[in-house]
């Protein structure tokens, strides 16, 4: 392995821990899109985005992005929106094999209904907006993607294994 490994897809699909896994059995670097840009900035993601609003952060996620894209022998679990922007289909698309972690709306909810560092759930009812950004970026996610998988009631081992054995052909 040399070209990046991007894992995309929605909040809650698992993408930080199997990418951490992945990393471990790649013997490769793992980065977290969400992580650097805290790092760089010094503030978590909803002081970003209720200072700069989405677009600051977008643009702050586009930086990182093209910035790891450069990178060998690294795994990177991007942020659920990182699809929504052509500018960054295209960085994923021409510089490493590309991810498709999905799950059901269940599923999604489940695993994120309790998490306060999620800006765009912050709502009254954070299922209909999972249901709403899924409508949305799930064509997204298929258009970049080299390999899609469904988390759901799958063990992070059984995904992280199947990733390796896709990467191997």
């Amino acid at each position: 392995m040399t070209r990046p490994v991007f894992l995309v897809g929605p909040m809650g699909a698992g993408k930080s821990t199997i990418g951490r896994m992945l990393a471990q059995r790649l013997e490769a670097e793992f980065h977290d899109t969400d992580q650097v840009i805290e790092a760089r900035t010094g503030a978590d993601i909803p002081w970003i985005f209720d200072v700069e609003g989405e677009a600051g952060f977008r643009d702050r996620e586009t930086s990182v992005l093209d910035d790891l894209a450069q990178c060998q022998d690294v795994v990177i679990a991007t942020g659920g929106g990182i699809v929504t922007r052509e500018q960054n289909r295209h960085i994923l698309q021409a510089a490493g094999t590309v991810i498709y972690l999905t799950a059901s709306i269940d599923q999604l909810v489940n695993r994120t209904y309790k998490d306060k560092k999620r800006p765009l759930l912050q709502v009254e009812n954070p299922r209909e907006k999972i249901v709403e950004l899924y409508t949305v970026r799930d064509p997204l996610y298929r258009s970049v993607a080299d390999y899609v998988l469904v988390t759901d009631g799958r063990s992070p081992k059984y995904v992280v294994q199947h990733i390796a054995e896709y990467l191997q052909r």
